[in-house]
């Protein structure tokens, strides 16, 4: 199985990330090979395992969360290229702020009184 993420942040910090994604790497004991797109910053750590291996996939997801984490630090996205699915909307209001979450919820919730367009994302 392949977890395929993006994040990305300012150029001159590309050097730092990369870096900072191999020590996430070590310390979760998962393999994270980084690729990207350097004129944008923005990078894709993808981390290959066997999806029945329990306690990989825990620690993959926790390497996940650690790189969004240090990317928004960096003054960078978690929505450069890919959008926000669910794995990176727990970190949709670390990235937006509360309000600016609030204000995407209540615009769905505009649009879809009923919760029935694409159910059980930003709070539907």
């Amino acid at each position: 199985m392949t977890i395929l993420e993006d994040a990305t942040v300012p150029r001159p910090r590309l050097a730092e990330m990369v870096d900072r994604i191999d020590e996430i790497a070590a310390a979760h004991d998962v393999p994270v090979a980084t690729f990207g797109h350097a004129g944008d910053g923005n990078l894709h750590p993808t981390i290959v395992l066997d999806p029945a291996d329990a306690a990989a996939m825990e620690r993959a997801h926790a390497a996940v969360d650690e790189i969004f984490a240090d990317a928004i630090a960096m003054d960078g996205s978690i929505t450069g290229e890919h959008g926000v699915g669910l794995v990176k909307l727990r970190h949709l209001e670390a990235q937006l702020g509360a309000e600016h979450l609030a204000l995407l919820r209540r615009i769905k919730a505009a649009f879809d009184p009923n919760g029935i367009l694409n159910p059980g994302k930003l709070g539907s």
